[in-house]
């Protein structure tokens, strides 16, 4: 459950990374006066905004299942195991398969 944790906070730190150059970005041209950086720098501001609410969004409802996983694989780890041996034979022979 601990490397769950880290592997988040390594995808939240990296995602913030990416909005930050981003927001670099586009607070280094302001002062351009042409109208395709003008428009190119208001999509980009946009997009980080709607962007940053979606993958808050998104964290929390991807770390809510990995929870959920996590804890039935531990109160139940045959279950998991064999549920994981079915689809191994399964995906092995739809992929013998031509």
């Amino acid at each position: 459950m601990a490397t769950t944790q880290d592997n988040s906070q390594k995808m939240s730190e990296e995602m913030q990374h990416i909005i930050d150059h981003s927001r670099a970005l586009v607070d280094a041209t302001s002062g351009e006066l042409d109208e395709r950086i003008k428009s190119a720098r208001e999509a980009l501001k946009e997009r980080l905004d709607s962007g940053k609410s979606e993958y808050g969004d998104l964290e929390k409802q991807l770390l809510g299942k990995v929870m959920i996983a996590d804890e039935f694989i531990h109160v139940k780890p045959y279950y998991a195991i064999g549920g994981t041996f079915i689809g191994g034979l399964l995906l092995g022979w739809f992929m013998s398969r031509k």
